[in-house]
């Protein structure tokens, strides 16, 4: 098998004015409590919505829903679609609208993509004949403007991009596609603003880069940029203000006196060109744990998590210095708790951090303390999704 195949409150009167002290007294003493909790507290506000996510699963040829707790950040199962045999979906997309799910679908027989309606209780239906796809189809994401699938062709050495039409779903070819992304290209990342996209190579250790405009994939100069040496360039990240690109090095070796294996490469993004540069100090590991490859960074962009496989020295959490983008390890970490290496990303309200483990476990949950990054277990953590996980999505 090969690499792939293989966060986010007058009273009125002269003789009331006892009481309006009191009360004013009372009412500036919760204020201040509130602001105290909410700036030293050690979790998230819990407020958000319940929602829902996808999640592929490869073994079992489906897609299973997800319903999420806002206030909990628990995970319950929701409805799998029809197992389909000889196909192993990974990547998935879900358009901004809601309406439509892209699963992708690695196949020995037929690589293809299956495009799913979404009812309004979250549920799926398979709309139509799945649409061929590209040589070895693995990650898939869909651009800001909701117009654009791409997606990367791990056997193929490019990646794909399909218009999407806005009242089927159905998916079109773009002219000039497929585009080449150098050899077996992996994981695949847009920019906030859509500009850029970025690929990781890990065969190779690179990372290619794309400007994109209507839907056109143009190599940027330079492009593809090393990674670090040996290091298998896997998971990647941007920060919200798509100045900064995190990727994770799962074989990477460090210099001694380090005794781990694998480290997070920061790269400068040019706002003109997309242009990587390495930031200062790059590559950064932890003291302790090896591999990582999965890579987030929350909402706010103080954090990045790397994560690995097992539940010793498995969580790697750097707090993110906002002049130049070094990583700093958090207090503490790494973070010896269940986690995985398929994926890791953290909801839009900054809430909750979803780890996928290479098991039936699931997918382990956490929230994290706003300040210091800390991770703590969701009750109920892990969440079994009845088989090994593929990809994740959040419908928020």
């Amino acid at each position: 098998m090969s690499f792939l195949r293989a966060a986010r409150a007058a009273l009125a009167g002269q003789n009331c004015l006892p009481q309006i002290l009191v009360a004013v007294v009372v009412v500036a003493v919760f204020v201040l409590a509130g602001l105290s909790l909410s700036c030293g507290s050690s979790s998230h506000s819990t407020s958000g919505h319940n929602h829902n996510a996808y999640v592929t699963l490869p073994s079992r040829g489906s897609v299973l829903l997800l319903h999420i707790n806002g206030a909990t950040g628990a995970i319950t199962l929701g409805a799998e679609t029809p197992q389909v045999q000889n196909t192993s979906p990974t990547g998935i997309a879900l358009l901004q609208s809601k309406k439509f799910l892209y699963a992708v679908n690695s196949s020995s027989f037929a690589d293809s993509i299956s495009i799913f309606s979404v009812a309004s209780d979250g549920t799926l239906a398979l709309s139509g004949t799945p649409t061929p796809a590209g040589d070895g189809p693995n990650d898939a994401v869909i651009d800001p403007s909701g117009k654009y699938l791409l997606v990367t062709n791990n056997f193929g050495g490019n990646v794909s991009v399909y218009s999407i039409d806005p009242s089927s779903g159905a998916l079109s070819e773009v002219a000039g596609s497929p585009f080449p992304a150098n050899s077996n290209p992996a994981e695949i990342l847009i920019t906030p603003s859509g500009k850029f996209v970025y690929v990781t190579n890990p065969g190779i250790g690179m990372i290619t880069a794309f400007s994109f405009s209507n839907g056109v994939l143009t190599k940027v100069p330079g492009s593809p940029f090393p990674s670090a040496p040996g290091g298998g360039a896997f998971g990647l990240a941007v920060d919200g203000s798509e100045r900064f690109l995190y990727v994770a090095n799962p074989s990477a070796s460090n210099p001694p006196p380090s005794s781990t294996t694998g480290n997070v490469s920061g790269f400068n993004i040019d706002p003109s060109s997309g242009a990587l540069s390495p930031i200062q100090g790059s590559p950064f590991t932890a003291t302790n744990g090896k591999g990582p490859s999965a890579v987030t960074v929350d909402p706010s962009g103080r954090f990045v998590y790397a994560t690995t496989t097992g539940s010793s020295f498995s969580i790697w959490c750097f707090a993110i210095t906002p002049t130049n983008g070094q990583l700093v390890a958090a207090t503490n970490s790494p973070f010896s708790l269940t986690a995985g290496g398929l994926f890791a990303l953290i909801d839009p309200s900054g809430n909750y951090l979803y780890i996928g483990s290479q098991d039936a476990s699931g997918i382990a949950g956490y929230t994290y303390d706003p300040s210091t990054g800390a991770p703590t277990t969701i009750t109920g953590s892990p969440f079994s999704t009845l088989a090994a996980p593929g990809k994740m999505v959040l419908s928020e």
